[in-house]
């Protein structure tokens, strides 16, 4: 019994320093569940090649921040989700309840005095290479387990997020039908016709053929391809329902 009110104490204690950040200044979060408040935190090249973060005078290697918050935004390093473990940005692009974050890429050329900016950023659809988190937890990537796990206790979020399942399954199995209708055609115009008989030479000769079914073949492939690609982005858009939903 005092062993788990010393782990709920611990929570507790972890909960109300998190609950204490002032997002209105410029923070670094780090791994350790520290903060370090500054006038002017900039990331910024370093001689290695990598990005290191300068908060006012003072240099932060990046693998040590999970969080800062500028005068750009509030990002989350995405390097515990990267296959080569290198340190990358997100942005929060949704706040709440539930979190969503959108990767971005900054320019290593100087814009403006010591400033670097984003590269070509702009706001994009909710999709799979974005992320997830609730307060200041860990990233999770966004998909159907990770949204269905966080979002358990919303049953009309969870509903939404079968139908964006429901679409994609479609969306799939419309691919895989323009997959298998585009190879047909193909398979029909590079067969040879049926043999009539031979010519004077001993050559086999062959009936005229119609192409027209396996254009048709490939229109159809065609269709299902775009129906496909339709179907799955409209199916996103339930997402973003979703947790637009549970953030209400």
């Amino acid at each position: 019994m005092k062993k788990l009110l010393i782990l709920v104490m611990a929570c507790y204690g972890l909960n109300a320093r998190s609950q204490q950040l002032n997002e209105s200044r410029n923070f670094l979060y780090f791994y350790s569940d520290s903060t370090v408040y500054a006038q002017k935190i900039r990331l910024r090249p370093d001689l290695t090649g990598g990005w290191s973060l300068r908060a006012d005078s003072r240099r932060i290697p990046v693998s040590q921040v999970k969080f800062f918050n500028n005068q750009d935004g509030f990002f989350a390093n995405t390097r515990k989700l990267s296959l080569l473990g290198e340190a990358s940005f997100a942005e929060r692009i949704i706040e709440g309840k539930l979190n969503l974050y959108q990767e971005v890429i900054y320019d290593d050329v100087l814009m403006e005095g010591e400033y670097y900016g984003f590269r070509d950023y702009r706001r994009q659809a909710v999709n799979n290479r974005m992320f997830i988190n609730k307060g200041y937890s860990d990233l999770k990537r966004v998909n159907y387990r990770n949204l269905n796990e966080v979002m358990a206790d919303n049953p009309k979020s969870l509903a939404l997020l079968r139908r964006y399942r429901n679409t994609k399954i479609t969306g799939i199995a419309m691919y895989v039908a323009a997959g298998a209708a585009i190879i047909a055609s193909g398979v029909s115009l590079m067969s040879e016709g049926k043999q009539v008989g031979t010519t004077f030479g001993g050559m086999p000769k062959y009936a005229d053929r119609s192409y027209t079914g396996s254009f048709v073949l490939l229109g159809l492939g065609a269709g299902l391809s775009l129906g496909g690609f339709l179907v799955g982005e409209s199916g996103k858009k339930n997402i973003e329902r979703a947790i637009d939903n549970y953030n209400r």
